[in-house]
């Protein structure tokens, strides 16, 4: 038999054949959980950008129809402070889709190493078994960043729905009077 058309010697049997296979699966399968973060968080980062809209459409609003200047000052800090959270919500965001990016990369070039390695040298296993490590610790670090963004999100809605009750309250007041 002509020896460039023989298999490696991993590859003799059946059984390895789909040993390797099996194995450059598993990585496919986290690539489809980070494709599955990068969507989610591609939509939190678009509802952001949504909400940075709304903030400065309603900032002109405020600007133009307030008559009263202590409300006027109040209601513009409140919504240059949710600007300024916003912001951070957003850079989060960007540094969590570069992670899930990487992860992806890393991921794919795990199981094209599995492939390599199982042709070439078996003493290369180190390498896939790096870039799969390498692969799950940037998914941690996008999931503790996704972790700290909805905080983030919860102290906006929180604070928000603070200033709006405050809000309310001077105007019961006012009204009163």
């Amino acid at each position: 038999m002509n020896p460039l058309l023989s298999l490696p010697f991993n590859f003799q049997n059946l059984s390895s054949a789909l040993n390797v296979l099996t194995a450059m699966l598993t990585p496919a399968l986290l690539l489809s959980a980070c494709g599955s973060f990068i969507i989610s968080t591609s939509g939190r980062l678009g509802r952001v950008v949504d909400r940075v809209r709304k903030l400065a459409d309603r900032m002109e609003e405020v600007m133009e129809s307030e008559t009263d200047p202590e409300m006027l000052e109040e209601r513009k800090a409140m919504i240059e402070k949710h600007m300024e959270w916003q912001s951070k919500r957003a850079n989060l965001l960007m540094r969590t889709m570069v992670s899930l990016y990487i992860a992806s990369g890393l991921f794919v070039l795990t199981s094209v190493s599995i492939g390599f390695v199982s042709i070439f040298s078996a003493s290369w296993a180190v390498i896939p078994v790096a870039l799969g490590v390498m692969g799950a610790i940037m998914m941690l670090v996008a999931a503790i960043r996704l972790i700290t963004e909805a905080h983030l999100a919860l102290d906006s809605l929180n604070d928000e729905t603070q200033f709006l009750l405050r809000l309310t309250r001077k105007r019961r007041v006012k009204e009163a009077s």
